[in-house]
């Protein structure tokens, strides 16, 4: 009887879909799912935030608003960085790219290098530097700018054959369905 229970068990189990053979993801279903990914780093951005209280005493900002502590703008990127590259990592995916049945792959099939995982985030994240003009420009022009570069870095996946973004471009690396 046990082995019968375990042969059940194990047939419930989803086999691995082989991703070198699976089609290129569409691009509607990474912005979907990045969408369900912001509501993991809005909540990794709230816990770096209250640990930046926690080391600071409470005084992030001054009394007229301005950041205190050089270093939290690096350890909030660190922390969502190290959201995605691990996810990447560890299986391929995010969160929000399991609902989907989204993996993250080299061009041939395989798990990517951390490396190039890291080049992956630095040149997905590049349009955040936008929001450094806002002093110049406002903040409203600044996340703006920052939009329409984010639009232009996945307009690329609509016309390149393999629907790869510029930072998939740049990094050898594939979205890809894998059921």
């Amino acid at each position: 009887m046990r082995a019968m229970l375990g042969v059940a068990r194990a047939s419930r189990k989803l086999p691995m879909t082989d991703t070198h053979d699976s089609p290129p993801a569409p691009l509607w279903l990474r912005l979907i799912a990045l969408v369900y990914d912001l509501l993991i780093v809005v909540a990794i951005m709230l816990v770096a935030n209250m640990i930046g209280l926690a080391l600071t005493g409470g005084h992030l900002l001054d009394e007229h608003q301005h950041l205190q502590a050089w270093w939290f703008p690096f350890f909030e990127a660190a922390c969502v960085g190290g959201y995605f590259v691990a996810s990447w990592r560890r299986g391929g995916q995010t969160v929000g790219m399991r609902p989907w049945r989204l993996r993250v792959v080299s061009a041939d099939g395989a798990t990517v290098p951390t490396a190039r995982l890291l080049l992956r985030l630095a040149t997905a994240a590049l349009p955040l530097l936008a929001l450094g003009l806002s002093p110049a420009i406002g903040l409203r022009d600044a996340a703006l700018a920052m939009l329409a570069i984010w639009a232009a870095w996945f307009a690329v996946a609509l016309v390149d054959p393999r629907r790869r973004a510029l930072h998939d471009l740049v990094a050898g690396t594939e979205v890809r369905r894998t059921g």
